[in-house]
Formats: structure tokens, sequence, C-alpha cells
């Protein structure tokens, strides 16, 4: 039965494309699920649980803290695959977790062994975008710049002692402080939720955080990606802290996002990806047009992406315009199956998200 890679970690969790790196990191105290408080705009109470970061302003000091240039340096996934697979008694820490219909819905942290890590061979060209973006390609730089350079940016994250790294956009929302991202970059399926997490838009070499880095204050998946993984609901939305008093869409814009979005179609995909060839250090770009699950597994669509670990929850946008930098959120990076490595696969943004997006742009 073929397997799925879900994005989660990097020099393989790739049950997702979270890209790990420093163990022995201390993970933050876990808070039991509680179903989110849904506004009274929203038609009836919609399945979606919800995690409190941080409550205080000292809660969010010490994430900003805890992520200091070298540690995120740290979050690298190279050469982590073996230091990971030895950790318990052959056991594959970062493995994935089978789902009833042989989908991989979770990382499996129990030390269960799975092979579901990408290859390490290379993975695209990783070349340079040309001066006008390609309309079809499985992974380039993108050096273009416009909008899309500025909302999307790293995640810094720690699961089970772990530190990873994700991707995620800004999204425009009424208290201006939403991320889209995975939900495996959010809580590990109907495992814990991440800690210390933290949104670095526009992420430049070396380190560079060009407009601040933004702590998660509430936490949002939908309900069947809590309780088991679900790949259909692989959707995170974060409410971020302001940054010195101002709210990150101020600081860098936004994108939109629609729902119930037509199937198939072009879509540009962007990432941080950073297991070789690439190196987390650069905004890669895929683009090209979207099929549905051949598999049948999920309602996910697939695009033709190289991008590699890290790269989980990085926005696919339609109608998008590469002069302006510009589109619509309509899905992001999930995961790969394991026998099509060349094929990128993302949730279908239908009601569920919507409802996951209202009840955050309320928080």
């Amino acid at each position: 039965m073929t397997l799925s890679t879900p994005l989660l970690a990097a020099a393989p969790l790739l049950a997702g494309l979270i890209g790990p790196a420093l163990l022995g990191a201390a993970p933050g105290r876990q808070q039991a699920e509680t179903p989110a408080v849904v506004p009274a705009h929203t038609a009836k109470r919609s399945d979606i649980v919800e995690h409190v970061a941080a409550r205080t302003a000292a809660d969010h000091r010490r994430v900003l803290d805890y992520w200091t240039p070298e540690r995120m340096a740290k979050a690298l996934p190279i050469g982590l695959l073996g230091i990971v697979t030895d950790v318990t008694d052959g056991g594959d820490l970062l493995g994935g977790v089978t789902g009833g219909k042989g989908v991989t819905t979770a990382p499996n942290l129990t030390g269960k062994k799975a092979d579901l890590a990408l290859p390490r061979k290379l993975m695209g060209t990783n070349h340079l975008a040309a001066a006008r973006p390609d309309t079809s390609t499985i992974g380039s730089r993108w050096i273009t710049g416009g909008q899309v350079a500025r909302t999307t940016g790293r995640v810094f994250l720690t699961v089970a002692g772990a530190d990873f790294v994700c991707s995620a956009s800004t999204v425009k929302s009424a208290n201006k402080d939403v991320v889209v991202t995975a939900g495996h970059c959010v809580k590990d399926g109907a495992g814990e939720w991440a800690a210390n997490w933290t949104f670095v838009p526009g992420y430049g070499t070396s380190g560079l955080r060009p407009y601040g880095q933004y702590t998660a204050r509430r936490m949002f998946v939908a309900g069947p990606w809590s309780r088991s993984g679900d790949d259909n609901y692989d959707v995170g939305m974060v409410a971020l802290s302001t940054s010195r008093g101002k709210h990150v869409a101020d600081v860098v814009g936004a994108q939109e996002i629609a729902f119930n979005a037509a199937r198939g179609g072009q879509a540009f995909g962007f990432g941080y990806p950073a297991d070789p060839p690439y190196d987390g250090d650069h905004l890669v770009y895929c683009a090209g047009r979207m099929k549905n699950d051949p598999y049948g597994q999920t309602r996910d669509q697939g695009l033709g992406c190289d991008m590699t670990a890290g790269a989980s929850g990085g926005p696919w946008m339609t109608g998008f315009d590469t002069s302006s930098g510009k589109g619509t959120i309509m899905s992001l990076s999930s995961f790969k199956y394991s026998d099509d490595q060349r094929t990128m696969y993302g949730p279908y943004f239908g009601d569920a998200v919507k409802s996951l997006f209202d009840t955050a742009q309320h928080a």
C-alpha cells in the first residue's frame, strides 16, 4: 500500500516538511485540548480545537529569547537523520503513523519504525529564477521580490524536545495577526502542541530577520487533525502577538485567502525548504497546474514540486501576479507520497478551513 510522507519534520520527519534540528530542547508545558470558543457571528459551533500558546508578556519574551541566531541555525536538518534514528533502539523517532487508508497521518514520536523519509538525493536543481518567474517549475529560487517575499516566512518551533522549522504566510484578517501553515507545524496530529512557536517573515540568509519575529498567542486546528492527524485537515491557523506594538499585517502586508475555490488550475507554491539540496536560507517556489490525488486517499490536490523538508505550511496561491507578488492562498504544502517525491500535495480549503480561519481572525 502506498504511504504518504507528511512534511512535518525535516531531515526527515518528512512526515511533514518541517525540518528539524537541535535535539534536547526543553519542550513547553502541554495543556489539555479545548474546543475553541466560536464567535457569535458563526452560524454554528465548529469542530475546532484551540491551544493558548502564550498568556503573558513574559511568555512571549521567553520564546523570543529562546530563538537565538545560533539555535535557529542549528534547526537545519542536515545530518539529523542519523542522529534521530539512533535515539531509540533502532527506532525512527521521526517516523510516521499509517492511517486506515494507508496515508501517513502524523509523525510518531514513540520510536516506531516507518521508512517514510525522503531519500537524500538531489530533489531539484535549486537554480536561480529568471528575471521573469517561470510559470512552470518544480523548484526555483524566488528572487523577484514583491509582497510574497515579505508575507512568506519561516516558522521555528519545538516538538517533543526537538527544534524544527516550517513555512507560513500572513493572510488578510480582521485582527491583522493571522498566519496560515500546516497543521503538523502546529500540533503533532493526535499528539502534543508545538512550543516556542515563532514566525519570521521575509527570513533571509544567515538568519536575517528584516521584519522582526512574532510569537504565537493562540493556535487553532480542525478537530479531525487534532484527533487523528487526518491529512484532509492538515491546516493550522495561528494568531500572533504584536511586535513592538505592531501587527504583522501592518508591517509586511498580507495575502488574500479563498475557500471552496474551483479545483485544478494554475498555482504558485512558496516555502523555505531546508533539506538538501536546499539550505533553508532562501525562498523557493514551484509553479504549475494542480491535479487531484491520483490514489484517492485524500481530497488534496497535487503540484509538481521538488521542495523538501522545511517547506511544510508554505502557501499555494492562485491568481498570482508575478510582478507584485500578490495572490490568493487556497492551499499549502502538506505531504508527498513515498513513491512520487516530485509531487507535493496540499489540503483543499473548504468549509472546515473557513471556520478555522474565521475563529482565528477574531481571536
